[in-house]
């Protein structure tokens, strides 16, 4: 049996396992396994966790076919939400998560404790870097966007459709396109992004190693990243995903981007696992 415990951000879940629980397991067939939404618990990805002190942890995350990803924003504020629960955490308290990206920083602005378990936290996300490229597809389209990383790659498309298709395409065909796309040899992440105003835009996500998901926190922040530099879009912005909204605050080149969202516990249990 493995015990684990479940938590969504904005509907983008994951599950958290211990890697003493995963201990002696290969973690890419556990994750597809305990992924699985008909015949596993059901997640967008597993995060390996381990202490390594009262208030800090590190993560290693595999999406839910298995792969290994550098980040996911949403995942960590996830564990940070886990990670409060254990330890008692009250509104100032940060929490500090290593994770393939780099350390993480969460900070606790509120804890909702009634019928529910859900923490609101603004979490460091790093310095973003970003530049204009044009993807050529496989059938002689072209499409413009922004490769932009936040400590795992993403390409953010802007759209004027309120459907947010592109080139005549839907956007989950396009995404599926260009997350496979030989340009990037690790595959990346694709965001399609509508302007609603200077504080506020609109996106839908394609995640590399998941496929449509309701939100994503390294992809709100890529989005944000996008809107800011290239579309006159100002800090702070709001950008609101099929599964809610999150807030992202940066001021530009150089500076480390902040994600604010929700993290919200689901269930604990024990997963049969042969």
């Amino acid at each position: 049996m493995i015990p684990f415990a479940k938590a969504h951000a904005c509907g983008n879940d994951f599950l958290i396992v211990t890697e003493d629980a995963a201990a002696r397991r290969d973690w890419a067939e556990l994750t597809r396994r305990l992924c699985a939404r008909n015949t596993g618990v059901g997640a967008d990805g597993i995060e390996f966790f381990a202490w390594t002190g009262s208030k800090s942890g590190r993560i290693r995350l595999h999406n839910a076919d298995g792969s290994i990803a550098e980040i996911s924003g949403n995942g960590t504020r996830c564990v940070a939400a886990w990670m409060s629960s254990m330890t008692g955490a009250k509104a100032g308290d940060e929490l500090r998560i290593e994770t393939d990206a780099g350390m993480r920083i969460c900070r606790v602005n509120h804890v909702e404790t009634d019928g529910v378990y859900s923490v609101e936290v603004t979490s460091g996300m790093g310095i973003p870097s970003a530049s204009r490229k044009q993807v050529l597809l496989a059938d002689g389209r072209t499409v413009d966007g922004i490769a932009i990383s936040t400590g795992n790659p993403h390409f953010v498309i802007a759209v004027d459709d309120p459907g947010f298709s592109v080139a005549g395409s839907a956007w989950q065909e396009i995404g599926a396109k260009i997350c496979v796309h030989p340009d990037f040899p690790h595959q990346t992440n694709v965001e399609f992004l509508r302007i609603v105003s200077p504080a506020e835009i609109e996106i839908r996500i394609f995640e590399r190693g998941v496929g449509p998901t309701t939100s994503s926190g390294t992809g709100t922040s890529a989005s944000a990243t996008a809107a800011i530099a290239f579309h006159n879009c100002k800090s702070p912005l709001r950008v609101l995903a099929p599964g809610g909204a999150q807030t992202v605050s940066w001021h530009g080149t150089g500076s480390e981007l902040e994600l604010t969202g929700p993290a919200t516990l689901i269930a604990r249990g024990e997963a049969w696992c042969g």
